[in-house]
C-alpha cells in the first residue's frame, strides 16, 4: 500500500467556496445578458476559457469582454465579475492546510483560474490576516500559466513529471467529478468533496487508505 505524500488541493470549491450565481449576477450587471450561459462551475469556455487557458492576458480579455457587450469595461469591473465566485474562504481550510503541511505532507495547488482572482489569492489580503495563497503552498500550478486545464490530462501529467511525484502516492482533493475522473485514469488518488463542505477531518479517511 502506497502512502500518500502529496496532496493537490482545487481552489474554487474546495479551499475557498465558490457562488457561481453571484459571479453570474455580478458579470450581468457589467452588461453581459447572457452571463448565465457563458459562465461555468467547474471549466469556463469562450472568452473565459481563452483567459483560464492562458491564450489570452487580462487585458486581452477586458477588450474582448467590452466587445461583446458593447461598450468599454475596465480592470476594475472584470475583478469584480470574477471575484463574484468567491462566496467565503472558511479559516478551517487554511488551518487545515497549515496542520496537513506539518505533518510532512507536500501541499500542492492545481487550479482552473486567472490572473484576476488570482491577482487577489496571491495578495496579502488573502486570507484576512496578512498570508497570501502561496503561503499555504509548497508549490502551486495554475491553469492560465500552464496553457492548459482540468480535466485535460496534459495539466495532470505536467505536475505529476514537474514534481516528480508517483500517482499512487498522490491525493487529488476537487469539487468536480470530471476533474477527479480525469486523475483517477491516471492512477492518483482521488477525493471529491461538494462545494463548501468541511473536508478538513474527512480527509484523514482518505490519506488512511
Amino acid at each position: 500500500m502506497s502512502k500518500i505524500k502529496t496532496i493537490l488541493f482545487d481552489l474554487g470549491g474546495v479551499i475557498i467556496t465558490l457562488d457561481q450565481p453571484q459571479a453570474v449576477k455580478r458579470f450581468k450587471e457589467i452588461g453581459l445578458t447572457d452571463a448565465g450561459r457563458r459562465l461555468d462551475q467547474y471549466t469556463q469556455s469562450g472568452l473565459f476559457g481563452a483567459l483560464e487557458r492562458g491564450e489570452i492576458d487580462a487585458e486581452r480579455f477586458r477588450a474582448g469582454l467590452g466587445e461583446i457587450i458593447g461598450h468599454e469595461v475596465t480592470m476594475e469591473q472584470c475583478l469584480y465579475g470574477w471575484m463574484g465566485y468567491v462566496a467565503d474562504l472558511p479559516q478551517r481550510n487554511l488551518a487545515a492546510l497549515r496542520r496537513l503541511r506539518g505533518e510532512g505532507y507536500r501541499i500542492v495547488l492545481l487550479s482552473n483560474t486567472n490572473p484576476f482572482l488570482m491577482s487577489w489569492a496571491l495578495s496579502d489580503a488573502f486570507d484576512g490576516n496578512g498570508h497570501s495563497l502561496a503561503d499555504y503552498m509548497d508549490a502551486m500550478y495554475m491553469s492560465y500559466k500552464c496553457g492548459v486545464m482540468k480535466p485535460d490530462e496534459r495539466l495532470f501529467r505536467h505536475v505529476l513529471e514537474t514534481e516528480n511525484i508517483i500517482p499512487e502516492e498522490t491525493l487529488f482533493v476537487d469539487d468536480g467529478p470530471r476533474n477527479i475522473e480525469a486523475a483517477a485514469r491516471l492512477g492518483v488518488k482521488t477525493f471529491c468533496p461538494k462545494n463548501g463542505a468541511d473536508w478538513t477531518s474527512e480527509i484523514y479517511k482518505y490519506l488512511s487508505e
